[in-house]
């Protein structure tokens, strides 16, 4: 395990409650839409037979989806142990444990430690992380074909309810804190990696992008 400062906000944000109650959504009505438009968009693009790394891989609905639909393994990195357990659990009950391997840990300090895989994905992972750019520096270091993205709108209305939320934590003197960085920062950040972007959607509050090397990974 490798687990900075940083680790213990999101330990305590994304506790065993919150993953119980995740996961039991995930069942019930699948993954949220900007998760499916980012599978969608990876599936078009092909995944038989690739290995993924899913950074901040929650509940573990990215690399159990990818693997059904013929990625042949998966690893999920994730900074909440309550997430990685039921996680675990979950790929258990859908005989797909044996086909992923779980982190635990900050990724931006243990990414040397994970080797490179066809396909990294970050859903909802940038703006929960106060250093965007060793954190797609690091990631897109990992892929050597395709990079998949979920990240919130750097529009007006997204940076009102994000110092909401982070007020509300400071008052509950809760440590996390939710980012929103330049949209175009992160596009150039991840097109300087070697990358061109296949496709990308815009919502009111995220955009899903998925990009494919441009460059061969050495």
């Amino acid at each position: 395990m490798s687990c900075t400062s940083r680790c213990s906000a999101v330990e305590q944000n994304f506790d065993g409650r919150v993953a119980a109650h995740q996961l039991e959504q995930y069942r019930r009505k699948g993954a949220s839409r900007s998760t499916r438009q980012l599978l969608r968009a990876i599936q078009d693009a092909g995944i038989a037979g690739s290995t993924v790394i899913d950074v901040g891989g929650g509940v573990g609905a990215i690399a159990m989806e990818l693997l059904d639909a013929g990625a042949a393994r998966a690893i999920i990195v994730e900074a909440s142990a309550a997430y990685l357990h039921v996680a675990h659990e979950e790929t258990s009950r859908r005989q797909l444990g044996d086909r992923v391997d779980f982190l635990h840990g900050d990724f931006v300090a243990l990414a040397h430690e994970v080797s490179v895989a066809d396909v990294v994905t970050l859903d909802k992972v940038v703006c929960c992380y106060p250093d965007m750019k060793p954190l797609l520096e690091r990631s897109t270091d990992r892929a050597s074909r395709l990079y998949g993205i979920v990240y919130p709108r750097d529009a007006w209305w997204v940076r009102l309810m994000t110092a909401a939320e982070n007020f509300l934590r400071r008052m509950k003197r809760s440590a996390f804190r939710v980012y929103v960085f330049d949209n175009t920062a992160i596009d150039v950040a991840i097109r300087s990696a070697g990358f061109h972007r296949l496709q990308e959607e815009r919502g009111l509050v995220w955009i899903t992008a998925v990009y494919q090397r441009s460059t061969a990974k050495k």
